[in-house]
């Protein structure tokens, strides 16, 4: 895998390099003192892994990982402040270290990215059966999007319900899940669900009928879903 480290403390960096250094077919590519610098290089340059610093003048981490595109590098949070976590997870980072940190701690954060990028590896190349990942109690789920009947929004999380009428629930916005799914697969009825076209059964009075689940259609999206009718 190949990384780059951000952090504006140099004895910060200089341990990340030290790690890094000790890890077989881990490749540090850049370091940086700045998310700025960091930003300009990513647009430019393909990369699996970032080490990111949250608390760092101009640019925080946190805005850096936000502002990527959807082909995003896996970030890993590296700060000595406990109260980002939640802010960390919400960007759907792999893992969030607690400087200091041992080098124990590293390589677990090391294996989850690893994990991490086979499970999306394997998922990018079955094209027969293509699938999402998410983070549910600490794990790197797989989700076949054809099991996907619809999701539900909520205030910091969502949930994913599937046809087998289990749900997931991930620390995940639902602005931010469409990015995740196959194009003209899904679509928003409601600032609060997300629905799989090919399982609406019927669609009346403002409301999507989904097996047994019937769904409000929202004002604002009523034109929306009008176009699967034509």
């Amino acid at each position: 895998m190949t990384c780059i480290a951000v952090d504006d403390e140099p004895l910060a960096l200089e341990l990340m390099e030290t790690y890094i250094s000790q890890v077989p077919g881990l490749e540090l590519k850049e370091t940086f003192t700045d998310a700025i610098s960091a930003w300009g290089y990513l647009q430019r340059n393909p990369i699996d892994l970032i080490f990111l610093d949250i608390q760092m003048p101009d640019i925080t981490g946190i805005q850096l990982a936000r502002s990527l595109n959807r082909r995003q590098p896996m970030v890993i949070f590296t700060t000595a402040y406990s109260k980002y976590a939640v802010d960390g997870f919400n960007v759907d980072a792999v893992d969030y270290l607690l400087k200091p940190f041992e080098f124990s701690r590293f390589l677990e954060a090391i294996k989850k990215a690893k994990e991490y990028k086979d499970l999306h590896d394997a998922g990018a190349n079955a094209t027969e059966d293509p699938a999402i990942f998410v983070k549910s109690d600490y794990q790197n789920l797989r989700i076949g999007t054809k099991d996907i009947l619809y999701i539900e929004g909520f205030d910091d999380y969502i949930r994913i319900h599937l046809d087998s009428g289990k749900s997931i629930f991930t620390l995940m916005s639902l602005k931010s899940i469409p990015e995740k799914l196959p194009e003209n697969e899904f679509i928003r009825i409601h600032r609060s669900y997300i629905v799989s076209i090919r399982k609406i059964q019927r669609i009346y009075n403002q409301m999507v009928l989904l097996g047994e689940k019937e769904l409000p259609i929202g004002k604002s999206y009523v034109d929306t879903v009008k176009s699967l009718l034509k």
